[in-house]
C-alpha cells in the first residue's frame, strides 16, 4: 500500500497592509508632521479651504456670480453704513455679488493652476530626463533651446500667443505652459547630471537595463522631492500670471469670473468702492501665501536628509 507522501509546510506569504491600510496610515502620519509644523499647517489649510470652496462653489456662493441688478450696485460691505448681509462683501457696478465671483473666481484659478502645471511639467521633466542622462549633443542642443526661450520676456510670449490665438481659459493654459516649462526642464536636467553618475544607475546599467527603464524606474522617483516642490511654486506664480493675464484684458473674458478680471473691473471705483479691488486681490495674496508656506512644509517632509536635520534640532543635545 503507498504511503502518502507528506508536504513540507511552507510558511503563508506576507502580503502586508491593503491599499485602504497604506493610505489611512500615510493620512496619519501628514497630519503628525503637518501638526509639529504650524506654519506648514497653516499653508495647508489655507489650500486645502482653497480645494473646498472650488469644489463646493455652487453650495457655497450665496447668488450666481453673473447675475445683475443695477437697483443693488456698488453696495458696500454689511458692517458699512449701506450694507446688507445678502450681499456679505458687497456688490460691484453691475450689482453681481463679491462674494460669489471671489468663490467662483477659486475654480478658475485652481483649474488653471493645476493644468499649466501638469502640462508644463510633464513636458519640462521628459526634456531634462532625456537631455540629462544622454549628455553630449543631446544635452547641448536642448539646453540651447532652454536658453534661447528663457531669453525672451514671458509675459511679452504670452500676450503675443493670447492676441492670435484669441483669450480663453483653453488658450491662457496653453500660453501659461508653453512659458513655463523651461524651468522644470533645467531642474531636473541638473539633478540628472548628478545622478547619473550614481552607484545604483552604474548597476542597473550593468545588469543590462534599457534606458527607459533606468530613468523612469530608478532615477525619476528620486527627483519626486524638488520637482514636487517646484511645482508647487510654480502653481503660485501661474496664479499671479493668470491674474495679470486677466487685468490686461487678454486672459478670463466675461461672463467667466476670474480674480484678476474682478480687479480690472474695480479698478476705475478703486476710492469710491474700494472692495471691488480689496477682495479679490486678497484672496490671490491669501491663496500666495497659503501655497508657498504649502511647498517649504513639503520640502522638508518629502526629502529624508532634511527630516533627519529637523529631528536632530529637536533632540536635546543634538546637531
Amino acid at each position: 500500500m503507498d504511503q502518502a507522501v507528506e508536504k513540507p509546510l511552507v510558511p503563508p506569504r506576507y502580503v502586508g497592509p491593503g491599499p485602504l491600510r497604506r493610505t489611512a496610515r500615510g493620512i496619519r502620519w501628514l497630519a503628525r508632521e503637518a501638526w509639529k509644523d504650524k506654519v506648514g499647517l497653516l499653508g495647508l489649510l489655507v489650500v486645502g479651504g482653497l480645494l473646498f470652496v472650488a469644489i463646493a462653489a455652487p453650495l457655497v456662493a450665496p447668488h450666481d456670480p453673473t447675475a445683475q441688478s443695477l437697483e443693488t450696485r456698488l453696495m458696500p460691505p454689511f458692517w458699512l453704513d449701506g450694507g446688507s448681509l445678502s450681499y456679505p462683501l458687497g456688490t460691484d457696478a453691475l450689482g453681481r455679488d463679491i462674494l460669489s465671483r471671489v468663490i467662483f473666481g477659486s475654480r478658475t484659478s485652481l483649474l488653471i493652476g493645476v493644468s499649466v502645471v501638469l502640462v508644463a511639467g510633464a513636458f519640462g521633466t521628459l526634456i531634462g530626463l532625456w537631455a540629462g542622462y544622454k549628455g553630449g549633443r543631446t544635452d547641448s542642443v536642448l539646453m540651447r533651446i532652454v536658453d534661447t526661450q528663457v531669453s525672451f520676456p514671458g509675459l511679452l510670449i504670452a500676450l503675443l500667443i493670447l492676441a492670435v490665438i484669441g483669450a480663453s481659459a483653453q488658450t491662457v493654459i496653453i500660453a501659461l505652459s508653453i512659458n513655463g516649462w523651461m524651468v522644470y526642464a533645467r531642474l531636473v536636467r541638473g539633478l540628472m547630471l548628478s545622478l547619473r553618475e550614481s552607484l545604483y544607475v552604474e548597476a542597473a546599467e550593468v545588469i543590462g537595463c534599457k534606458p527607459r527603464r533606468v530613468i523612469f524606474r530608478h532615477m525619476l522617483p528620486n527627483l519626486s522631492s524638488p520637482l514636487l516642490t517646484l511645482g508647487i511654486l510654480e502653481f503660485a506664480r501661474i496664479i499671479l500670471a493668470e491674474a495679470g493675464l486677466s487685468f490686461l484684458g487678454f486672459g478670463i473674458q466675461p461672463p467667466a469670473t476670474s480674480w484678476g478680471l474682478d480687479v480690472s473691473f474695480g479698478r476705475d471705483y478703486m476710492f469710491a468702492a474700494w472692495w471691488l479691488v480689496a477682495f479679490p486681490g486678497m484672496a490671490i495674496s491669501v491663496t500666495v501665501l497659503g501655497v508657498n508656506l504649502l511647498a517649504s512644509w513639503l520640502r522638508i517632509i518629502a526629502d529624508p536628509q532634511e527630516r533627519d536635520k529637523r529631528f536632530a534640532r529637536g533632540v536635546p543635545g543634538g546637531g
